[in-house]
């Protein structure tokens, strides 16, 4: 039957059973044996995520293949007897290596500190009190509480419930809710249980206790976990980094091999080539990519939190400041979502307060989805059920959009309705007019509909309410909803959101288009659209859809901007329409039907006080809600994604112009243009003065409007300032043999220096698209970089020089460097004008749904 630590068996058992087998009762489990089963089980995670210690981590920064290689060298040299150049490139190595696990591992550790303050949580029986505790924290024998929005925290028998219905398609594919029921008879534990709840499920409706049998990977989900884990789709970060990589690749072997087979031709030293051609391969590789990527998005995720954004995926910064379509509901986020009721009246428009008592009787004993109009209604009336008790009750679902309670009197029973006109309306056949019964026949149906479109074009919110006499039976359903008697409407304000305007002005300023997708009406919708800005001349309506082909909708979704009367599904045809057209979309949602589309979207964007359906499949959190918010994290978001270009637009052109220097070089000098372990060095310097661009200050260019990976800007700085870099490098080879008539030592010192100071400095240029001195670096920017050249000039005067084969320069040299580096500096500014003339265009003229050549809808 079990023992102390082992889950519940899968034979039949009773609930009693079920409480002895997993050492628990209806109290709960203490704090202190909770914590004791945590220690000896393991955390609540399907697939658990393996935290690796310090020295894991720095050991998977050490399997880099590049730094293999050059261990490898430096050993082949320490065998060669080549022991000062065998220690030289270790501890570039060991060094480089080091900071770039530092970095990486305290940015690590502050998006795991983030992410915890989003963790999904459940509701939990400890010490005879309901806690909310991180889902990874529940044990085998925890008592749990669900309702409506909740995912299921673990495998549970339930003890009571009220109306449970949960989605299983995750586990068993189904896409229609099922009922769950507690029974303390004897059941089995499996996904054909009627009485058992799964881990990796939601609730749609309903409440439940259940007592916790299985944890982690014991669940059911955890056992098919490898099959439902499927790779997430390729993001835009994602297939950007996978196109750099390819041009890196593809640069770093023609170069390599090329002066591999050169330095061959000429019967060079097989080892001292070999060493070159791979210090080459290190000086064009941007090794410390991985590092500065982790350390730019992971600080854009720190500020991000500061801007009260909580970053899930370190990636969907990037996605985030890429956005220029964010679709949205009404509610929330142009309203302040603080409904309140304004009156409560009969079918005609004239004052009824049954209405209001009838709505309540309604909220009061609701169980399922409990929205922002059931607190309005149980603020104005109270719950009210004196004198009544439930008997039943149709959950709410997204098609019907209406629900039912059933309750019983001595007098009578009633089933009581409630939910959006039209639907309510559809199945009624009578109304109440001065407390009589009349059919509601074509004219007064017409009364009643011009009433509620009234009260919709007047900027409320309109709930109706219908009621009927009810039979003494069991098991209504939605079937049940006929015949019914239309009792009135009650009316809500849910008034702008302060600042709402200036935020979407904001927005479309910085090249981000509102979409609004909503399941109101469109009367209530344009009033709040055309109030806040947003153009609703024209709006599509859910039933418009449903007979529009996808290829239609392309072109609809590209020039509408409000769509009104919409299901989950047709949300999700939109979002997909737009991405179809190459936008990347954004979608904010709070909701349970909200989580189809958050998957959908480029970006899931949801709110702290999200159920936990749609706060698990968002991407991004905000921690208040509003679109002011949300416009800081994309600026944040595009923050990030500006200082990870400087460095690849850095590493792509000073690094190629440089090794194409070598390359060019080792065809004509009777030495090595630079030795290996200089190589290494002056890599090792000039990537240590960027590690703080993650600091710096950005471009507004680079906010304005939406960044995407552009692999042609990239491939662009290295064709165009690569050889710029080389034309300087090329006059200092002449300038070092001709006028200086240097020896090997003196000319790969002056090269040294040359090359460090030119490429370092160049940062200053590239990290702006316009002029360098109109945004200021950051400080730390500006320390390293001078620091990195000031330590260059001053290395042929160390201790240490000569074991790096360094010489004293003369001062005559420092006149044509310093001449040499301004020049460069301003070519290198003229030829940055014309290749990032793309980032410096405005958002307003490259908006990309500003178009007169859609077709109007009436065309389609």
């Amino acid at each position: 039957m079990g023992d102390d630590t082992g889950s519940v068996t899968t034979s039949a058992a009773t609930l009693a059973e079920v409480f002895r087998q997993c050492g628990s009762n209806e109290q709960g489990l203490s704090s202190v044996e909770a914590a004791r089963r945590l220690s000896e089980e393991g955390a609540n995670e399907a697939t658990p995520t393996r935290i690796a210690g310090p020295l894991r981590e720095f050991l998977h920064f050490c399997r880099n293949p590049l730094v293999l290689i050059l261990l490898a060298a430096a050993a082949i040299s320490a065998g060669l007897g080549q022991l000062a150049d065998a220690s030289i490139i270790a501890g570039i190595v060991i060094v480089s290596t080091v900071l770039n696990f530092l970095q990486a591992y305290r940015s690590h550790r502050a998006v795991e500190r983030l992410r915890d303050q989003i963790a999904p949580t459940a509701e939990v029986l400890r010490d005879g009190k309901w806690q909310d505790l991180q889902r990874r924290e529940v044990v085998r024998g925890d008592i749990v509480r669900m309702a409506a929005g909740c995912l299921v925290p673990a495998d549970a028998r339930l003890i009571e419930s009220r109306d449970l219905h949960l989605q299983q398609a995750a586990l068993t594919g189904e896409s229609v809710p099922v009922e769950k029921f507690a029974d303390r008879g004897p059941a089995r534990i499996d996904l054909q249980s009627t009485c058992a709840v799964f881990l990796g499920t939601s609730v749609v409706s309903g409440t439940a206790t259940a007592v916790v049998v299985t944890t982690g990977a014991g669940t059911a989900f955890g056992g098919i976990a490898a099959s439902l884990i499927q790779r997430r789709p390729e993001t835009e970060f994602d297939r950007g980094t996978r196109k750099f990589g390819v041009l890196i690749m593809q640069t770093v072997s023609f170069l390599v091999l090329f002066i591999l087979l050169v330095n061959l031709s000429i019967h060079r030293n097989p080892i001292e080539s070999l060493l070159f051609a791979v210090a080459l391969a290190v000086g064009l590789t941007p090794e410390f990519l991985p590092m500065i990527t982790t350390v730019t998005l992971s600080m854009g995720a720190v500020r991000m939190a500061h801007e009260k954004v909580i970053v899930k995926h370190l990636d969907a910064i990037e996605n985030f400041g890429s956005i220029d379509v964010l679709c949205s509901d009404k509610t929330g986020t142009l309203t302040a979502g603080a409904i309140t009721l304004d009156r409560s009246l009969g079918c005609f428009g004239e004052t009824r307060e049954e209405v209001l008592r009838l709505a309540a009787l309604n909220s009061t004993f609701e169980t399922g989805i409990r929205s922002p109009l059931d607190d309005a209604i149980l603020a104005a009336a109270g719950h009210q059920t004196a004198g009544y008790t439930k008997l039943d009750e149709v959950p709410f679902d997204f098609e019907r959009r209406r629900l039912s309670i059933v309750v019983g009197s001595d007098k009578n029973s009633l089933i009581i309705t409630k939910g959006a006109p039209e639907s309510i309306l559809s199945v009624c056949t009578n109304y109440l007019i001065d407390g009589v019964s009349e059919p509601l026949n074509s004219p007064n149906r017409e009364r009643c509909i011009e009433t509620f479109r009234q009260l919709s074009a007047e900027g409320f919110r309109v709930l109706a309410v219908a009621h009927r006499e009810a039979d003494k039976q069991s098991g209504f359903t939605a079937a049940s909803e006929t015949e019914m008697v239309l009792d009135g409407f009650l009316t809500f304000v849910d008034p702008p959101r302060p600042g709402v305007s200036e935020a979407l002005a904001a927005l479309r300023r910085d090249g981000v288009h509102v979409k609004i997708l909503t399941g109101d009406n469109e009367l209530v919708t344009r009033h709040i659209c055309t109030q806040v800005g947003i153009d609703a001349n024209e709006i599509v309506l859910g039933t418009d859809l449903e007979s529009m082909s996808d290829a239609a909708l392309t072109s609809i979704a590209e020039r509408i901007d409000v769509f009104a009367r919409v299901s989950p599904s047709q949300k999700n045809r939109i979002i997909n329409a737009l991405k179809l057209r190459g936008h990347v979309v954004g979608f904010l949602g709070d909701g349970i039907n909200d989580a189809p589309s958050l998957h959908t979207a480029d970006v899931g964007i949801s709110v702290s006080g999200a159920v936990e359906v749609a706060k698990d499949a968002a991407d991004l959190i905000l921690l208040e809600p509003g679109l002011q918010v949300l416009h800081r994290g994309i600026v944040e978001g595009r923050k990030a994604f500006g200082n990870l270009l400087k460095y690849l637009l850095m590493g792509t052109s000073s690094n190629f112009g440089n090794m194409f220097s070598m390359a060019g070089a080792s065809l004509f000098l009777p030495f090595l243009p630079m030795l290996p372990t200089q190589i290494l060095l002056n890599n090792f310097l000039y990537d240590l003065a960027q590690v703080t661009i993650p600091t710096d200050n950005v471009d507004p260019a680079y906010i304005r409007k939406p960044q995407h990976w552009d692999i042609s800007i990239i491939r662009n700085f290295m064709i165009f300032i690569g050889p710029i870099s080389s034309i300087y490098d090329f006059l200092t080879f002449f300038v070092m043999l001709r006028v200086f008539h240097a020896s090997e030592e003196l000319f790969h010192t002056g090269w040294f220096v040359e090359s460090l100071a030119t490429q370092t400095l160049v940062l200053f240029v590239i990290r702006t698209a316009g002029n360098p001195w109109s945004h200021p670096p950051s400080r730390p920017l500006t320390i390293t970089t001078v620091g990195i050249v000031v330590i260059g000039l001053f290395l042929p005067y160390l201790p240490l020089a000569h074991d790096f084969g360094f010489e004293p320069l003369p001062t005559s040299y420092y006149v044509f460097l310093t001449g040499a580096t301004v020049t460069y500096l301003a070519l290198v500014q003229i030829v940055k004008g014309y290749l990032m003339g793309s980032l410096i265009e405005s958002a307003e003229d490259s908006a990309p749904w500003k178009t007169s050549r859609l077709p109007p809808l009436a065309a389609i």
